[in-house]
């Protein structure tokens, strides 16, 4: 049987192990590994990193490159068979659990007017944001949302869901983010398919942006108490008026422009417990400062056109295009335009991070806070 290799231990610094490997060493560890154990020594300079060291690297998928690819999905494969028609982003670090970013995982959706995907839930929570098409719907728990370009729509966790498009609509292709990698990896995932395959609609169309989309009210008597937001779906249309009223009062952050963050309207909490999610606003020419923190995010350009530098790598980037940026990633934003503002939506596990206590943010402190360019 093949042993596997050692860590090459760091030499002299206090703390950590500096224990040179002797035959009598080797021995002792093969016999510890007979009773399913091993020296933690052997490891430590590997589990205990000095700061976070993500396996996930910088990646952006032009929608140029694979539009025609997805919708050529139509063609080999019904929805029926597949079950969800998807192709998703492979990050080169994270194909062993087919992870976007982290343990985000993100992919494309293409559906075709009359068809409709099968209900069913997971333990993974999701969200769609929609890129193009017309006639898209969401059903959640019997809430039927309709869906145009730049919303998204929320499917927690547990929640039977099911999408499809109107026949008198335009194929739809939009993002799908779950994490599912983050479940897995916890071992507690579950799936179920609806017992009638799909579910009824109970309640009035869009109701839920009916009820909690106003802002700064909610409905009085209302007993939601749901760990996720009762808003479901958050519309393009308010959602740029309020990153543009925004700006007319803010200088925004040097990090990251004119940032608002999704909410639940009745917590001001994240729309669900393990996916936050946000829309910045960069001003015609604003380039941001670079930073970085705990926790991955994955980013879909709304509006707009320009770039990233996210640990020393530039990514141009426009319209529909998705880039992730890893966990503890340096990273900045420029907007390549001198008339017009660019937008960026963006999907994260900030939560998680939040709520064990592990989020940490740190500023790029040379260069007036810019990165070279490798």
């Amino acid at each position: 049987m093949t042993k596997p290799v050692r860590e090459n231990y760091r030499e002299d610094v206090a703390g950590r192990a500096n224990v040179e490997e002797t035959p009598e060493l080797a021995a002792y560890y093969d016999e510890l590994e007979r009773f399913d154990t091993a020296a933690l020594w052997t490891v430590a300079n590997k589990i205990e990193p000095w700061e976070p060291k993500s396996a996930s690297v910088p990646v952006l998928w032009r929608y140029a490159d694979l539009r025609d690819h997805v919708l050529r999905s139509i063609e080999l494969v019904a929805p029926e068979k597949a079950g969800r028609r998807v192709i998703y982003l492979n990050n080169p670090g994270r194909r062993d659990v087919a992870a976007a970013c982290g343990w985000l995982y993100s992919g494309l959706q293409v559906m075709k007017p009359g068809e409709v995907a099968s209900a069913h839930a997971h333990s993974a929570s999701a969200l769609r944001f929609i890129m193009e098409g017309s006639g898209a719907y969401t059903i959640v728990d019997g809430h039927k949302m309709t869906l145009g370009e730049n919303d998204f729509v929320l499917t927690p966790n547990g929640t039977w869901h099911e999408h499809g498009v109107e026949a008198s609509g335009s194929p739809c292709i939009w993002q799908d983010g779950l994490d599912i990698p983050l479940v897995n990896s916890l071992e507690a995932n579950f799936y179920a398919v609806h017992p009638d395959l799909k579910q009824a609609v109970t309640y009035a169309v869009d109701d839920a942006s009916l009820t909690w989309g106003a802002p700064g009210l909610q409905p009085a008597g209302s007993d939601w108490k749901k760990a996720y937001s009762p808003l479901l779906k958050y519309e393009w249309e308010p959602t740029y008026e309020a990153l543009s009223k925004y700006a007319k009062a803010t200088d925004g952050s040097p990090f990251d422009g004119v940032l608002m963050n999704y909410v639940n309207p009745q917590t001001g909490g994240p729309v669900m417990q393990t996916i936050g999610a946000a829309m910045q606003m960069l001003r015609p020419g604003e380039k941001t400062r670079a930073h970085r923190h705990t926790g991955c995010s994955i980013y879909q350009v709304a509006k707009g056109e320009g770039y990233s530098i996210i640990d020393g790598r530039r990514f141009d980037w426009k319209r529909h295009d998705i880039f992730c940026v890893p966990a503890w990633a340096f990273h900045e934003h420029g907007n390549a335009s001198d008339t017009d503002d660019a937008c960026l939506f963006n999907f994260n596990d900030l939560p998680v991070m939040q709520a064990l206590g592990l989020y940490r943010e740190e500023a790029f402190g040379e260069n007036a806070g810019h990165q070279p360019v490798m």
